[in-house]
């Protein structure tokens, strides 16, 4: 049976998702709300684009869950207010498959692991963990990638200052066809641009002035 479409399973799965979520946020105290902020984001994305609810809610949920691995690594690698050196960024590197392979134990969330474990793959195939490009990457993924990005662009950090929108803008018009899905990135751009947008609370009630959803190939 699928838990995503049993209402007593779902709720219960949100509960064991804000669990892990407290869990990640406790070691990563430079990411608290984190994991919020880009699974709203990422709703708003996808509200934008032609797909089913199911899918819909596959991508907020594992927007939810694109960090769990990092449970698995160390807390000083993610609290070290530096760069990391070759060997940290190995670790941190492995949070990906970790999550995605974690998750692939739960009844119904096939397709949430894969997205989970495809986050940080790139769009040109120089990504991680498998090195996937263009719409071998799953379309869940391919949107966590631009709201997680946003999302890090506009935190502040221990090493450095957050962006302005117009900078975070700038970066991912200048990463799109490399980094991001060249489709996905003007309709991020539209979100973050409007009037109503907010860092401190991304708000899924945010309506994007737009009259027709575009039609991305998944």
């Amino acid at each position: 049976m699928n838990c995503l479409n049993t209402a007593h399973k779902t709720c219960s799965i949100h509960d064991l998702i804000e669990v892990l979520i407290a869990g990640i946020e406790e070691k990563d105290l430079y990411t608290k709300g984190h994991s919020d902020r880009v699974s709203n984001l990422s709703s708003l994305i996808s509200s934008q684009i032609i797909m089913s609810e199911l899918l819909m809610k596959e991508i907020h949920m594992a927007a939810h869950l694109h960090d769990l691995g990092k449970i698995y690594v160390s807390d000083q690698i993610l609290n070290k207010p530096g760069p990391l050196s070759n060997s940290e960024w190995e670790e941190i590197k492995r949070h990906p498959e970790i999550g995605g392979r974690l998750l692939s134990k739960v009844s119904g969330f096939d397709a949430i692991s894969k997205i989970v474990k495809h986050h940080h793959e790139r769009w040109e195939g120089y990504g991680y963990p498998d090195g996937l490009k263009k719409h071998e990457i799953p379309l869940g993924s391919r949107i966590i990638a631009i709201a997680d990005a946003i999302d890090a662009m506009l935190s502040t950090r221990p090493y450095r200052k957050p962006l302005s929108i117009d900078s975070c803008i700038q970066e991912l018009e200048k990463s799109s066809g490399t980094q991001f899905d060249p489709e996905l990135v003007p309709i991020a751009v539209k979100i973050i641009k409007d009037s109503n947008f907010t860092y401190d609370f991304i708000d899924t009630t945010i309506n994007v002035t737009s009259n027709t959803s575009t039609s991305i190939n998944a």
